[in-house]
């Protein structure tokens, strides 16, 4: 009774890898020097291939561009870049028959190689439907709204990874988590009261409520994917190899993908694409250079993103993203002209106070379980037991 009553008070934050036995199981995995490297280059991956995706996708749209799908497309078509990482060799599980860990991983890798391939389509084509819908949401957001109001109201996707979360990983919120995704919450809400004449210039004030809703959504799609993404991994792939995870990236992408193209040729969008091009005012090369550096940008993001949810979670993951609030609207303010007033500068300190009030959760987490471990003694055997006893067992 007592091993189960820890195991409830474990937060799912923390970093996690997947073993199987009679029952999925997540154990924290110890944060050394290695991990924080890790986590640190995933990090920049997100924050760098977020701010300068989102800034080329804006000036596609400034200087002329202004085919929706196309802009879509442009975040997904990168994707067949990963097709190379299949070929990196990975290294094998060292065995010792004297470790009780290393003997539950083996068992739980054998067990995973059995998985349905029927859960796995379903995971894949729901994922990919997912990733298409927001990649469109997102692209009539970033038409409509000036690059920082946009990046601001991205915030939002933290609440609802939280809510998300909740529900599907077990997520529980503490204190400085909720104080995290009310101060997010509150930082979005502003910029509806927004009323600077120059975050409308050229767009109606329709069309700027059709950005701000389609962004909203976008952002809870985006919460929805993350938190599904991490649920595959515990519940339908149960192991974290390379393969499972640029499977995880590949064959959503290739769906979603498919599903923008379709949409792209539907609309009749692609008949003006030649006219497009000659008229960009940058010319038909940085047109080019403009979707296909969009395209890369994004899935530097992408294999940030995963790389922090198998190493962390989907909502540290998130969060990661969050901190790049304070970058994109003032590069927007730079190169774009975007106003930057006493609303959006108040919207973007109370984003920033909620990483950091998020993150400092995450360090108390990370505080705790190395107490704990700590506490346990020097037998390895106990501390194995230990902490497969501690952790929070999927579907409780």
């Amino acid at each position: 009774m007592t091993d189960d009553q820890e195991a409830k008070e474990q937060n799912s934050s923390h970093p996690t890898s997947i073993i199987t036995n009679s029952q999925a199981t997540i154990t924290p995995k110890p944060m050394n020097f290695l991990w924080w490297i890790r986590v640190a280059l995933y990090s920049l991956f997100v924050l760098s291939g977020q701010s300068v995706g989102t800034l080329l996708g804006r000036l596609y749209y400034t200087k002329g561009g202004s085919s929706k799908w196309l802009a879509a497309f442009a975040q997904l078509a990168g994707f067949p870049i990963l097709l190379l990482l299949y070929f990196i060799p990975t290294p094998k599980q060292p065995s010792d028959p004297n470790n009780p860990q290393i003997q539950i991983d083996a068992q739980a890798q054998s067990q995973s190689q059995s998985t349905p391939l029927k859960s796995l389509a379903l995971a894949y084509i729901s994922l990919g439907t997912l990733v298409a819908l927001n990649g469109y949401l997102y692209s009539v957001g970033l038409l409509y709204l000036p690059v920082s109001t946009f990046s601001l109201i991205c915030s939002s996707q933290l609440a609802f990874n939280a809510l998300f979360a909740f529900f599907l990983n077990a997520q529980k919120f503490t204190p400085y988590i909720t104080n995290s995704l009310v101060l997010l919450t509150i930082s979005s809400a502003l910029l509806v009261f927004q009323s600077d004449s120059e975050d409308h210039k050229g767009v109606s004030a329709g069309k700027y409520a059709l950005g701000f809703v389609c962004t909203i959504g976008a952002s809870a799609g985006y919460g929805l994917v993350l938190s599904l993404t991490q649920l595959c991994f515990s519940r339908v792939i149960r192991k974290v190899t390379l393969r499972a995870v640029l499977n995880m990236i590949v064959y959503p992408s290739l769906l979603a993908s498919a599903i923008i193209v379709a949409g792209l040729l539907g609309s009749g969008e692609w008949e003006h694409l030649g006219r497009e091009m000659d008229e960009y005012e940058l010319g038909k090369v940085r047109y080019v250079m403009n979707l296909v550096g969009t395209a890369i940008s994004w899935q530097v993001f992408t294999i940030g993103t995963i790389g922090l949810i198998l190493d962390a979670s989907s909502l540290f993951s998130n969060s990661i993203s969050v901190v790049g609030l304070p970058i994109v609207p003032i590069f927007a303010v730079v190169f774009f002209g975007d106003s930057m007033d006493g609303v959006k500068v108040m919207a973007m300190i109370l984003a920033v106070w909620g990483f950091v009030s998020y993150v400092y959760q995450y360090y108390l987490d990370d505080a705790k379980l190395k107490a704990q471990r700590t506490s346990v003694g020097g037998d390895e055997t106990s501390v194995g037991s230990a902490l497969n006893a501690s952790i929070a067992r999927v579907g409780e």
